[in-house]
């Protein structure tokens, strides 16, 4: 493999040769290793990489150089992807008259009652946005902005500066994420929705006034709403208290009002609706300024000071949005100008979508929180999940259902309040009576596998006086949820007391869930269970004579991959989340169906990063809920749900096999779920995984050992969905997208192949395994295993020269073999392999891992192996904290960086000792009078410099990949 000559005369002048060097020796590795099949190719460059680290001939300044060139390339290359994947080329080329807006109208026949009908397609919601957190703001504000505001130039001369000022910055998401953080990224993307709302809504009325313009004037268009859970999502914390939910509802309610403030006409007309507005908005003010701060624990004062100027400033804050819409509505008719009346309509429609909300809000907790807070008043054996008490339980709830009484709820209550669902049911109890109580508010339940979960919730809401206002959610995302949701659902619908509540709020809302479900059954799994329960919820629907009210369907999702998020654009991830069958089998049914998907942390914010950006994402929305609508006028029929030559979404041919989707959705499962169960696989994510990733979010870290070092899984079901699919990203191997597909496809490849041509669904669900195919690569994965397999090291300590490298090679060996991981992580290869190769033959065309991804994962190995090769030089120690210097190389094999330096710091300070010199009455005993200065600077100092570049490879393959997570 040829070098690179670093000699004066042949110095490399700029990064680009560095990069080009190195393209060229993975092309080389790549084309020997299809000649040598023993050889790996990825780790032969991660050594020649080695090497020329020992000689110097890349040093930091070479690499400082080169990763500002890789950020350059990886982020031009996101903004290119995102500008596509919103469309936002075709609607700077789109006239106005051809804008979704203007067609819809177009597309309403005319003739009598043509303005009602337009008026009711356009006045019922149909979409919402729904901005969610999590630990997934994977990289920094300035830099996700930047991102957004490049993909927004139109011109390529205009971002490449942008993107250039992005790559002089870090990759690595900000050090310091806190949930005030969170919530103001969410608020910003949700002012970019909600002005992109009233662009299209203005434009509707635009259209509507030429069409109807003595009426026009009546309409209210809410066919989007925007939402968010963030600072009202409790599922799995406790960092959250009650004060911060109401802070943050406080928040939103000022943001709308200021909205108002500033696109109110200042005429005549308006004068009751500004008084009404800036008398809210100053008591607003007056309610935020003595609100505690988020990560405090507020004394009792504090609480009751906060309490009383919710109470007191209540009336003049205003707590439903019908004063001020009554208000609007008058002053519509007392304007003289167009734009003046299209103003006040557009505000009208922002209040009557959102209420005295900027965003409307999702509270989310968990299933066992909501069992807690009523076990104390059920006398029960057993959990209500277990069949052989599931009849006691639904029995005794629906008793409790029968007599259940509503209790007055106050803040006094609510502090004193310790079960965690009690606490939130009276939360948002005090938030509908004390900030905004126009609309119902969502109450997200997450693992509910028991329709006692359903009426539990239920009993908690009557309990509490809000049953008509809390729209009661069941997530199915978990295996067995998507199994038994239907019976969960069955067993709700028994209950007389479930059904009444259904038909008084109008609306059954479900939520799917993408993220666990794909990481234990496969995501293109999980997406035929989900769909195939969304098509038994229709027949429930309409055997429980239930198709009268209107169906809220909420998909729930990361953006990448793995965690549910189509690839290729906007249009087909929509369409994958709500396939064109079961859309056409509600329409049939007679059901009303609201969509609503999520848009999480700075990958899915991205989208709504600018104010271009959020007007494309709200007009491919647009497309995805309107095109059914008016398919009988062929009103859209340019609006294409498939690439596939010929292929109908109407008649779509993997329903027509039905025995062939399901065996192979059930063969991937099958498949998925014994590689979940593989020690090897949780070897795979466990090791190392989890420090490659920085904390991207401000819910808690994960456990910690008694030694302080990180917990070693043993089943996956140890970490949380996020990080499991962000390890698989850095490991360079989308299992969760690509493993079982393989076995499935071999049992009938014929079929498979037709599918994949002629299913606008199937070929739509394969393309995520294209897109994982075409980030991952095998030799990339085994290069991790390999460096993880003490008999490597062993090989590479019999072959060198060079007595020092053999005497490291062989302590890593050692430590390596204590570990115990080679034996299982071999096997699971084997198991990965093994698919891979038939998936290869049924899709010969799937794409492979580019050459700059693969550089990324070749130059972080070889730092990884750096810091390794540092690592043994550390000097004896005595046992520190029980932590004896062989269990400090086993840590700093996982890459627990920072807790090894942080130990070494301690044990070899680089500050003489503080006491030297001072006289304390007593004769001087011993003292350590040296300091480790030496140590600190060829050893300590490079460890932290190396892993502070693997972190930012790791932000890059983020960026390759397209999201984190």
């Amino acid at each position: 493999m040829r070098m690179l000559d670093r000699s004066p005369a042949n110095a490399v002048p700029d990064p680009g040769e560095l990069e080009q060097d190195l393209i060229a020796l993975i092309e080389e590795s790549r084309e020997r290793s299809s000649e040598d099949p023993f050889r790996n190719p990825v780790l032969a460059v991660t050594l020649a990489i080695t090497r020329r680290f020992d000689r110097e001939e890349i040093d930091d300044d070479d690499l400082d150089g080169l990763f500002t060139r890789l950020r350059a390339q990886s982020l031009i290359a996101r903004a290119e992807r995102l500008r596509g994947y919103v469309g936002l080329d075709r609607d700077t080329q789109t006239s106005a008259d051809n804008t979704m807006p203007a067609r819809l109208v177009a597309a309403i026949p005319k003739g009598t009652g043509d303005f009602e009908t337009f008026r009711d397609l356009v006045g019922r919601t149909g979409f919402a946005v729904v901005f969610t957190a999590h630990p997934t703001f994977g990289m920094p504000k300035a830099v996700a902005a930047l991102i957004a505001e490049a993909t927004s130039q139109d011109s390529e001369a205009a971002r490449l500066p942008l993107l250039e000022k992005a790559a002089a910055l870090s990759t690595r998401p900000d050090a310091k994420i806190s949930l005030d953080d969170e919530f103001e990224q969410a608020c910003l993307a949700a002012n970019h929705g909600r002005t992109a709302l009233d662009s299209f809504n203005a434009a509707l009325l635009d259209a509507a006034r030429a069409r109807w313009p003595d009426r026009w004037t009546e309409l209210v268009p809410k066919p989007f709403a925007i939402a968010s859970w963030v600072g009202c999502d409790t599922d799995g914390r406790t960092d959250i208290g009650w004060w911060d939910t109401l802070r943050y509802r406080l928040e939103s309610k000022r943001m709308q009002l200021d909205r108002v403030m500033r696109h109110l006409p200042d005429v005549p007309a308006t004068n009751v609706v500004r008084e009404l507005t800036q008398g809210a908005l100053a008591a607003v003010n007056r309610q935020l300024a003595v609100a505690p701060r988020l990560g405090t624990k507020p004394t009792l004062e504090a609480v009751h000071r906060f309490s009383l100027a919710l109470i007191i400033e209540r009336e003049r804050a205003q707590t439903d949005s019908g004063p001020i819409l009554a208000g609007l509505a008058g002053a519509i008719g007392g304007v003289e100008s167009d734009e003046d009346r299209r103003a006040i309509a557009l505000l009208r429609s922002g209040i009557a979508t959102h209420g005295l909300s900027n965003a409307l809000p999702h509270f989310r907790l968990n299933a066992s929180q909501i069992h807690n807070a009523v076990r104390r008043v059920i006398d029960l054996d057993g959990e209500p999940t277990d069949a052989a008490h599931r009849r006691s339980h639904l029995a005794t709830i629906h008793a409790l259902l029968n007599d259940v009484q509503p209790v007055a709820v106050d803040f006094g209550a609510l502090a004193a309040e310790r079960a965690s669902a009690a606490r939130l049911m009276m939360t948002i109890a005090q938030i509908l009576k004390h900030v905004d109580g126009t609309h119902p508010v969502r109450f997200l339940i997450a693992e509910t596998e028991t329709g006692y979960t359903l009426l539990a919730a239920l009993w908690l809401a009557r309990h509490y006086g809000i049953s008509d206002k809390v729209e009661i959610t069941p997530l199915f995302e978990t295996a067995s949820a998507l199994e038994q949701g239907i019976r969960v659902l069955d067993d709700a619908l028994r209950n007389p007391h479930w059904r009444a509540y259904l038909k008084r709020i109008g609306r059954l809302t479900v939520q799917f869930g993408y993220s666990d479900s794909g990481r234990y059954v496969g995501q293109l799994a999980a997406s035929f269970w989900i769909e195939r329960l969304r098509l038994r919820i229709t027949d429930l629907m309409t055997q429980n004579g239930l198709s009268g009210i209107e169906l809220a369907i909420f998909d729930t999702h990361g953006e990448s991959i793995g965690r549910g998020a189509h690839p290729t654009s906007l249009r087909d991830r929509l369409a994958y989340l709500a396939p064109e069958d079961s859309r056409h089998k509600n329409r049939k049914a007679g059901i009303k169906v609201r969509l609503e998907s999520s848009f999480q942390g700075s990958d899915g914010y991205l989208m709504f990063g600018t104010q271009a950006l959020a007007r494309s994402t709200v007009e491919r929305i647009a497309e995805h809920v309107f095109a059914f609508d008016t398919a009988d006028d062929d009103s859209f029929a340019d609006y294409v749900l498939s690439d596939a030559p010929g292929a109908d979404e109407t008649d779509d041919p993997i329903y027509g096999e039905a025995d062939f989707a399901a065996e192979f959705f059930t063969v991937a499962r099958q498949d998925m779920e014994a590689l979940v169960d593989d020690p090897g696989y949780a070897a795979l994510l466990g090791t190392f995984g989890p420090s490659l990733l920085d904390r991207t979010g401000s819910r808690p870290v994960a456990r910690q050992t008694d030694s302080g070092g990180p917990s070693m899984i043993t089943h996956p079901r140890q970490m949380r969905a996020i990080p499991n699919n962000a390890i698989l990203h850095q490991l360079g191997y989308l299992a969760n997208s690509l493993h079982g597909l393989g076995r499935a496809a071999s049992r009938a490849p014929d079929l498979f192949r037709d599918m994949r041509r002629d299913s606008v669904r199937f070929s739509r669900a394969f393309r995520l395994a294209q897109h994982a195919s075409a980030v991952g690569d095998l030799d990339v994965l085994r290069a991790y295993i390999d460096t993880l397999d003490p008999a490597m090291w062993l090989e590479r300590a019999r072959r060198t020269q060079r007595d020092d490298r053999r005497d490291e090679l062989l302590v890593i060996a050692t430590a390596l073999d204590r570990l115990r991981l080679a034996p299982d992580l071999r096997r699971l290869f084997g198991r990965l392999t093994s698919d891979w190769l038939s998936l290869q033959s049924a899709a010969p065309d799937l794409g492979k891992m580019s050459v700059r991804l693969t550089m990324l994962h070749a130059l972080r190995l070889a730092l990884i192996h750096r810091i390794w090769f540092l690592a043994v030089h550390i000097p004896g120690f005595r046992p520190q904290s029980g932590i004896t210097r062989e269990q400090l190389i086993e840590r700093f094999l996982r890459l627990d960086i920072d807790g090894c330096l942080a130990m070494l710091d301690e044990i070899f300070p680089i500050t003489p000792d503080p006491t030297l010199g001072l006289n304390f009455g007593e004769p001087a005993g011993p003292r350590d009078v040296g300091t480790y200065e030496s140590e600190h600077k060829t050893i300590f100092g490079p460890i932290r410099q190396s892993f502070a570049r693997v972190r930012e490879l790791s932000g890059m393959i983020q960026h390759e990949v397209g999201a984190f997570g």
